[in-house]
């Protein structure tokens, strides 16, 4: 008998925990005098951008802990923290493109190249912390919660596919 086992529970923890290290990594970056600068430049509020902070981190969270419980065995790299790291760097990449450069270059912003270094640093920080987290929770010899759905270190999945345990 063959029972799907909830992938949800596990990218939700992960999403929870990659979350919570954004919004930590970004309550840090914004006690420094170059993110009072950087907000002040743009017209952030503070206590409105940390809830904000909190939702993207959980957002990206998300999709990183999907991605890593899907196709984490499909990245090149074996180790989870270093593939959560990996996937991280493709959400920075699309959250550079997406947002970072219209939000910097399409409006009259004076000194957008600054403020789109600035910004892109802070989000370098901040969404490397989101994947070494996940990573760090994913890894079952390494994190907390023993969330892997490697084969290799789970002895209830015989057949490799991911999300399915085989009772016997």
């Amino acid at each position: 008998m063959t029972q799907a086992r909830p992938i949800w529970r596990r990218v939700a923890v992960l999403a929870i925990g990659g979350g919570l290290a954004f919004w930590l990594a970004n309550l840090a970056i914004s006690l420094t005098p170059l993110a009072a600068e950087y907000r002040a430049a743009l017209s952030i509020s503070y206590v409105p951008m940390l809830g904000e902070a909190l939702v993207g981190g959980l957002i990206l969270g998300c999709c990183v802990a999907y991605a890593l419980v899907r196709r984490g065995a499909r990245v090149p790299v074996k180790r989870p923290v270093l593939t959560a790291i990996v996937l991280s760097m493709v959400a920075l990449t699309a959250v550079t493109l997406l947002i970072e450069v219209p939000a910097k270059f399409l409006t009259s912003l004076g000194d957008p190249v600054r403020y789109f270094l600035i910004g892109t640093l802070f989000n370098l920080v901040r969404i490397l912390a989101l994947g070494a987290v996940v990573g760090f929770l994913y890894d079952s010899r390494g994190g907390l919660l023993g969330l892997s759905a490697s084969p290799a270190r789970r002895g209830d999945q015989l057949s490799g596919d991911l999300g399915h345990t085989t009772v016997l």
